[in-house]
């Protein structure tokens, strides 16, 4: 559960989370929870599905995950480190909705975070007060949707750009297009931003 704290000291490129910038910007702002190395950083997962397929069976089904951080990378995605905490099942997708069903794992994650559990740790041979962050979520663009209550949907649906957005309407469909909005993220004078045969090929 220690091993994040050597992981990434001498690496040039990032293998972990750990060595990126939300990692070490959560040590610094939460420095308290950092100088505990033990303590648990979370991922949550989910995506939906209905599990008969494409029949005309209408049903929606909703299983959260969540992944544990402090374990290098082939351990955190193995099936056997990967928590399923809960599925949220029923005969159509939830939409927005989805937090009341969220609610009782809110609640447990919010005490993981203030007070923690008492912890014994077979390593060590000692027991500790053990705390636990949700540092992201994983998702799908429909799925951040849902798990974060944005619209995403229509000209401001990109959370980043928002009222800068390049987005516009198709003169006749009506319909949100995106076209070449990615551009405005690379370089001023990266050699794709001068290319229009590279980007309309692609």
């Amino acid at each position: 559960m220690t091993w994040h704290l050597k992981c990434c000291e001498d690496a040039d490129e990032v293998i972990h989370p750990a060595g990126n910038e939300a990692w070490k910007h959560f040590d610094e702002t939460h420095p308290t929870f950092a100088e505990e190395p033990r303590n648990v950083r979370l991922g949550l997962c989910t995506d939906g599905f209905n599990p008969f397929g494409c029949s005309a069976t209408p049903y929606s089904c909703w299983p959260v995950f969540l992944i544990v951080y402090n374990l290098p990378p082939e351990l955190c995605m193995k099936s056997k480190h990967i928590f399923l905490s809960m599925i949220i099942a029923g005969p159509k997708s939830l939409g927005k909705n989805i937090d009341v069903m969220l609610r009782p794992l809110i609640d447990e994650l919010k005490e993981l975070w203030t007070n923690g559990v008492e912890t014994y740790d077979s390593f060590r041979q000692e027991n500790l007060i053990m705390k636990a962050a949700l540092l992201w979520t994983i998702s799908d663009f429909l799925g951040y949707g849902m798990l974060s209550g944005w619209s995403t949907h229509g000209k401001l649906s990109c959370p980043y750009c928002m009222e800068n957005t390049k987005a516009f309407q198709l003169q006749y469909g009506r319909k949100t297009s995106f076209f070449d909005c990615h551009c405005q993220f690379l370089p001023p004078k990266h050699p794709f931003c001068r290319d229009k045969k590279k980007i309309l090929s692609q």
